[in-house]
């Protein structure tokens, strides 16, 4: 039977690709407890979900999803039962193990718990986190916070794209001021996605009193994308007075999101206000240094080894997302540690491009034209007819960009589908995007918001 800590991190491995799939409030919400219980020699692994009802969102839900990632990742794996944990050591005791050998299983597992009083995760601290040039400013605005809460950098507003390190590091700064002030502190870390369904459970029960004693009588409160609260008039409003409530008694308010307060369009005018009237700082893209520092880093934390080579593949085909690599790296050292496969670059270029392409696998390049479109308020027609209008030239040219981005598209079929153009019209534009995105402010919010638009559709 397979070695516990090669279940474990074969569990692991399917989580990180799991993540990448589904929304990360489902993700924490349904998948982030969950467990794999057990490994078979005849192909069946059982996993274990916190309750019924997980159980059954699982199950109906994701599972085409999960047996995708366990056969990606071994292909000797046919089948998947799924248990609620509390019946665990109870179904298992008769049928395969000793009580002892159980005990062993749940000590081996990982001791990281989200606190719940805080939702803080413990692995997610300064020391962990990559400083580079790309937040650099968002690192030295949240810890200074940490020495002087509610009172310097209030609200402290950190936006950036997906998979960049913005809950690493917001989380980070809940739990050095834990730390700092030895609990003195109450902290209090919530995505927004969670803000807005306490609203609407309150509404509905007519406990709103509940959300003010929740959200309101915290010193440090940490709101993660809030993006999502916009357009959401209820939540918007109680988190308005929130928000007021809090400043007005210099509590720390911290906030992330995917694009800076101006650029979230459902946002009210007078929250924008607000958020604007603080600190905000960006984190961009990391360049290769940073890219394999964070590399580096996982490896330690993973307490796994890579060579040079191989970690500089990793860091120049992976560019623009941190969590990503991440994922890479499990899968990587899963063919290493526990499929035994010594490894090639070229093994290495498969894995990335299957988990690449697996991110963007249902994207086609009629909604991402679309997407552009709407985005500029131009037609599809004029993204495809020669004019050099600089108001028709960079949508086209982002077009092209994502085309090659997230389809991986030749610049054959790209050009084709830009009114019949020639690839070296294609190269052109991706090259010219790809060159400017990292220095221009402006032109990677515009990309982050058609990224959304086309995750949305």
């Amino acid at each position: 039977m397979t070695k516990i800590i090669d279940t474990n991190q074969l569990w692991q491995s399917v989580l990180t690709e799991l993540e990448l799939q589904v929304s990360r409030a489902n993700f924490l919400t349904w998948l982030k407890n969950s467990r794999l219980i057990k490994k078979d020699d005849d192909g069946k692994v059982i996993i274990g979900l916190v309750n019924n009802f997980a159980k059954e969102w699982v199950e109906n839900k994701y599972h085409k999803m999960i047996l995708e990632a366990f056969h990606s990742l071994d292909e000797t794996i046919k089948k998947i039962d799924y248990i609620v944990l509390e019946g665990e050591k109870k179904s298992f005791e008769i049928k395969t193990e000793k009580k002892e050998n159980i005990a062993t299983r749940q000590t081996s597992l990982p001791e990281f718990k989200i606190d719940p009083e805080t939702n803080l995760h413990p692995r997610y601290i300064f020391d962990s986190f990559v400083v580079g040039s790309s937040n650099e400013l968002a690192y030295a605005a949240t810890s200074a916070i940490v020495k002087n809460v509610g009172k310097k950098y209030n609200p402290l507003f950190i936006y950036g794209g997906t998979g960049l390190g913005k809950t690493h590091l917001i989380q980070a700064a809940g739990n050095e001021i834990k730390s700092f002030y030895k609990n003195k502190i109450k902290v209090k870390y919530v995505p927004s996605e969670k803000f807005v369904n306490d609203v609407v459970w309150a509404i509905r029960n007519k406990r709103m009193d509940d959300i003010k004693e929740k959200y309101r009588k915290v010193d440090v409160l940490i709101i993660d994308d809030i993006q999502f609260v916009g357009g959401k008039e209820r939540s918007e409003e109680e988190f308005f007075h929130t928000f007021n409530v809090l400043y007005e008694n210099n509590k720390q308010i911290i906030i992330s999101s995917d694009r800076p307060p101006a650029a979230i369009p459902t946002l009210e005018e007078r929250l924008r206000s607000r958020f604007e009237g603080g600190m905000i700082a960006d984190i961009t893209y990391p360049d290769y240094e940073m890219r394999l520092a964070i590399i580096k880093t996982k490896l330690q934390e993973k307490e796994a080894n890579l060579n040079n080579e191989i970690c500089g593949l990793v860091a120049n085909k992976v560019q623009r997302n941190i969590r990503e690599i991440e994922g890479i790296l499990n899968k990587i050292i899963f063919y290493q540690e526990i499929k035994k496969i010594e490894l090639t670059n070229k093994i290495v270029e498969e894995i990335i491009d299957n988990i690449i392409q697996q991110s963007s696998k249902n994207i086609t390049h009629n909604q991402v034209i679309k997407a552009v479109s709407d985005f500029y308020e131009i037609t599809p027609n004029e993204l495809f007819n020669r004019s050099r209008k600089k108001g028709i030239v960079e949508p086209r040219q982002i077009t092209a960009f994502l085309l090659r981005d997230l389809l991986d598209m030749s610049y054959s079929d790209i050009g084709e589908k830009l009114g019949k153009r020639d690839h070296t019209t294609a190269i052109y534009a991706y090259e010219k995007i790809s060159h400017e995105i990292n220095k221009n402010q402006n032109l990677n919010q515009k990309i982050i918001m058609i990224k959304e638009i086309i995750n949305k559709n």
